[in-house]
């Protein structure tokens, strides 16, 4: 079976309404969309970086129950895992606030081993941070260079938008290495200013030749070598939307390994074949908003199950 490989960061969120703490669950970006993939019975491994607490023992044992490969994992002696405060406004949208410790040196991990059709998913400011792209450029190399598919979700907060001018070229050699680049309304407003799809595709289209932007209530447009497919979301009054577009993406992943998109046809998706994707990707993000949970609960996920 084809493998997914994720690289990012990992985080303990601890989320709060009306300034009450509600719940406490492992996450991050690629990590959250990882989990939802463990649980339906795919092969992934992660790669990421955990203190030596109680929390990041609680994170590692949350990974190997849901079937993440955790042989990458840097622990770092007499660090502390990284929180994150997460404040739910009106809308179930959050604001964060968030607590590191990390050691002067970092992530230090062997090469696994990547096959071609393989997935690999990253993103976020890890897939951006000028201290880490020694150690995460070289790996997405790797990965190009064996065959793999890179999956690349921006994922731009606006606490890092400050940074936009000074990551402008990593941005660019991230859309260059990727086969496919997803992005939100708010991603896309935080580094361009306004969130015109076509007009940021008709910039970024000499680097990566595949667009996904999601709209949240207004659905997802897909721009695949200029040809343009809109697509509808589910109405619903969310729980939370933290994971939304990590298990977005969890879902588009998934669609490429039950569709068996490989590098060969990945040039050759029909409207029809984006539609079934898509479907994935939208089912997968309005269950993880259904709870305060940042992955989909593991009754959907048997629903979805494949066996290796």
């Amino acid at each position: 079976m084809r493998k997914i490989f994720g690289i990012g960061e990992t985080i303990y969120d601890i989320l709060f309404r009306n300034d009450k703490p509600v719940a406490a669950v492992p996450g991050g970006s690629v990590f959250n969309g990882l989990i939802s993939l463990g649980r339906t019975g795919l092969d992934c491994t992660f790669i990421t970086e955990i203190g030596s607490d109680k929390v990041g023992q609680t994170i590692l044992d949350f990974m190997h129950e849901n079937g993440i490969n955790t042989d990458y994992v840097s622990c770092y002696q007499g660090k502390k895992t990284a929180i994150s405060l997460a404040f739910l406004d009106e809308n179930n949208d959050a604001r964060y606030s968030f607590y590191k410790d990390y050691p002067n040196n970092r992530l230090d991990f062997e090469m696994p081993l990547i096959q071609e059709n393989d997935i690999v998913a990253f993103g976020a400011y890890f897939a951006l941070n000028p201290v880490l792209q020694d150690k995460v450029k070289p790996f997405l190399n790797y990965a190009k260079k064996q065959g793999a598919i890179l999956y690349y979700d921006l994922n731009f907060r606006d606490n890092h938008r400050h940074e936009v001018e000074s990551l402008r070229d990593t941005f660019l050699e991230n859309y260059a290495i990727a086969d496919v680049v997803r992005g939100s309304h708010e991603d896309f407003i935080n580094l361009y200013g306004h969130d015109d799809c076509r007009k940021i595709y008709e910039e970024t289209s000499k680097f990566c030749p595949r667009l996904i932007c999601t709209r949240g209530k207004d659905g997802v447009l897909v721009i695949d070598h200029g040809k343009e497919y809109s697509f509808d979301a589910h109405p619903i009054v969310p729980v939370s939307t933290i994971g939304a577009g990590d298990n977005f993406n969890a879902g588009m992943i998934y669609g490429f390994i039950k569709e068996n998109v490989s590098r060969e046809t990945l040039d050759s998706l029909t409207e029809n074949v984006w539609n079934r994707l898509i479907g994935y990707g939208v089912e997968f993000g309005t269950e993880a908003c259904m709870s305060t949970s940042n992955y989909v609960s593991k009754d959907f996920a048997e629903r979805y199950k494949i066996v290796r």
